[in-house]
């Protein structure tokens, strides 16, 4: 199985579009910093805001179920699909071709957790 580099396909997909396949919708924007419910536990209030994202830093954190991530992550973490097959899903969804990682290119290590907003 060839190796993907996820450090080139984090720069290529945002958090925003990843939000706009998900069908998110926010609560409340304070410049790059949005709020509202978490797609990934389900929260239905209409008025909840425990699903924090910052576009700029490209990170979100949900402060009921506590997940946590970048965009990627939380494709995968919304779909169920492991990380490489999340990762080509997403490239074909978005139009992007897929970040190989070339022979003789050594792999960069894979980053599992970011700061929260």
């Amino acid at each position: 199985m060839p190796g993907i580099d996820f450090r080139q396909l984090r720069v290529l997909v945002s958090l925003r579009d990843v939000l706009g396949l998900l069908g998110w919708r926010e609560r409340t924007r304070r410049g790059e910093q949005l709020r509202g419910p978490c797609p990934l536990h389900g929260s239905r209030s209409p008025t909840s805001r425990c699903f924090a994202v910052h576009l700029g830093k490209g990170v979100y954190h949900c402060f009921r179920c506590g997940a946590s991530g970048n965009a990627l992550d939380l494709y995968a973490a919304a779909t169920g699909a492991p990380l490489y097959q999340a990762a080509l899903e997403l490239c074909g969804r978005l139009g992007h071709a897929v970040p190989w990682l070339r022979r003789g290119t050594p792999a960069q290590p894979e980053e599992t957790t970011m700061s929260g907003p």
